[in-house]
């Protein structure tokens, strides 16, 4: 809340004069008589005792009169944005090589898919005014959202993914199309793709390559990332006769035809070697995919001085009444 005239709050300073002098300043009289100790045993009566409720009601009655008359307001704003926007489909590898466990982050040890989660969730944040949807992968892909702007369902949506939902095995190629189609009858300025994938397509029945050329024929960008450490890494593994375990497993990212999709579609290909990486490579897509937003601001401001003036009023009323009765009457 703000005041339209705070120079005027000054004036509460002169409340206490006016109390005073409206009441401290009043005579006392006195009567004689020859046993005072009769009146001590009598005690107070009740508008004796009540009678301090006057410079209360008529002191808080001033003050609350000369807010009102400083104008309290708030101030409200209303925001139009104005923008042609991007259209992303997140695609990601649900592949159970999503597992391994070569990536951490403040020394907590992770999976290559917990952290393409926890970065994809600060990419989304990070765009509050584009449509994003979300593919996911393995053998079969699958539409986790389509394009959507509402941030707490996608956020939710990306919490879902998990390695094994699909049948396993890698379809780039197919995952690729199917984040193609998505994007198909996208009317926004930019449409983009973030594939992000650890592994060599080994199932669908569409290459990487012709979806790539799909994506180049409708002027869809498509940044490849490849995830995951070099060599060996330690991936679980449900056991047969119960429990988990562990099994060394090579990375075998086809940094080839990554670069190839990003090549002919106008995008650029990544690699994420630990958790740091993959981070600062979805906030350089992130910077790479910026278009101008403008923002008309609009401010105005409602009274809120009537609730101050009514109850001042209505002290200073009650004040003056309860004067003219008993209560001011008293020496």
């Amino acid at each position: 809340m703000i005041f339209r005239y705070p120079w005027l709050l000054l004036l509460l300073l002169l409340v206490p004069v006016l109390v005073y002098l409206r009441y401290a300043r009043s005579r006392r009289t006195g009567i004689r008589f020859s046993d005072a100790g009769v009146f001590a045993r009598m005690g107070p009566s009740w508008a004796v005792l009540a009678q301090p409720v006057l410079p209360m009601f008529y002191g808080l009655g001033l003050v609350l009169a000369i807010i009102a008359l400083a104008r309290p307001q708030k101030g409200l704003e209303e925001r139009s944005v104005r923008t042609e926007g991007i259209d992303i489909v997140l695609c990601v590898d649900l592949s159970t090589s999503m597992l391994a466990e070569d990536f951490s982050n403040r020394g907590r040890p992770m999976n290559r898919l917990e952290a393409s989660k926890e970065v994809m969730e600060r990419f989304i944040n990070s765009r509050p005014h584009d449509r994003i949807g979300l593919v996911a992968f393995a053998a079969l892909p699958f539409t986790m959202a389509p394009l959507s702007t509402d941030r707490g369902w996608l956020l939710q949506q990306i919490q879902r993914l998990e390695a094994g939902m699909l049948p396993d095995g890698t379809a780039i190629g197919t995952g690729l199309a199917s984040a193609v189609n998505r994007l198909r009858d996208s009317e926004a300025k930019s449409q983009v793709i973030i594939l992000l994938t650890d592994g060599v397509n080994n199932r669908g029945e569409i290459t990487p390559l012709n979806a790539a050329k799909a994506a180049q024929a409708l002027g869809i960008r498509v940044y490849t990332i490849g995830a995951g450490t070099d060599g060996i890494s330690r991936v679980p593994i449900r056991d047969p006769f119960g429990g988990t375990r562990y099994v060394q497993q090579m990375s075998d990212v086809d940094e080839p035809t990554l670069k190839e999709i990003a090549a002919m579609t106008g995008g650029r290909y990544y690699r994420a070697r630990d958790f740091e990486g993959l981070n600062a490579i979805y906030q350089e897509i992130d910077q790479l995919e910026k278009t101008e937003i403008n923002i008309d601001q609009y401010r105005y401001f409602e009274e809120r001085f009537m609730p101050f003036l009514g109850w001042a009023i209505g002290l200073l009323a009650l004040e003056k009444l309860l004067a003219l009765g008993r209560l001011g009457r008293l020496p």
